[in-house]
């Protein structure tokens, strides 16, 4: 991936209007939407479910990417899927059987992603790498939004990039929390090639448009070769 993709996380969106912004998202020229999905379980905050997704699902033609902060998902893997998302990630601290959620998921014909926690090291997905399309470094403590990038996450990036390297594979590595203007470069050096932005990309300066140019601009001065 010679180019940073950048996602836009609906979670800084106004419910009562979300076609609308979901629309004024393909229109500033992000890659994909990522519908941050919780449960007020396995993080305390409550989104929305497959429906709201499928009911945005016509409305423009870039990717959807499900991040599933629940407990237990299996059940309604396949929802997600219905409801348009091509990337369905789930948490490695949701699981004792990940190997079998990322098999499904798959089997659905979804890209199979894994999110990782602050606290939670490459160690606990290292072993199903090989059934992995995305690996996502969360870079602030799920839940909420607007919270603030955690530079600490960087030697779980670098790592996770060396490891990617090694195995030659097209993983992609993306991470999700508090990227804006002063840190997406400092995500990107760290070996980072997608990244999710939320308030940075609804707030701020100038329209949409400009601002995701100025993120992408950023991350490309820093990125890694890959």
């Amino acid at each position: 991936m010679s180019e940073p993709q950048l996602v836009a996380s609906v979670l800084p969106a106004d419910f009562a209007n979300l076609g609308r912004d979901v629309e004024a998202i393909e229109n500033a020229g992000i890659d994909r939407i990522q519908w941050d999905v919780m449960d007020g379980s396995f993080v305390p905050n409550i989104t929305f479910g497959p429906d709201v997704i499928a009911a945005n699902r016509d409305r423009v033609s870039i990717g959807f990417e499900a991040h599933l902060m629940v407990h237990n998902p299996d059940p309604m893997l396949s929802r997600w899927v219905d409801a348009g998302c091509e990337i369905i990630i789930v948490h490695a601290e949701a699981y004792l059987h990940l190997h079998r959620t990322l098999s499904r998921i798959r089997d659905l014909g979804a890209r199979a992603g894994v999110a990782l926690n602050p606290a939670t090291p490459l160690a606990a997905v290292v072993d199903i790498l090989d059934i992995t399309d995305l690996l996502l470094v969360m870079t602030v403590n799920p839940g909420f939004g607007g919270q603030r990038y955690l530079s600490s996450m960087a030697s779980k990036i670098a790592t996770a990039r060396a490891e990617i390297d090694r195995l030659a594979t097209d993983i992609e590595l993306e991470v999700d929390g508090g990227i804006g203007p002063s840190t997406i470069a400092h995500a990107a050096a760290a070996g980072a090639s997608v990244f999710c932005a939320g308030s940075a990309l609804f707030d701020g300066a100038g329209s949409m448009s400009e601002r995701t140019a100025a993120l992408r601009v950023a991350a490309s001065e820093r990125l890694v070769p890959q």
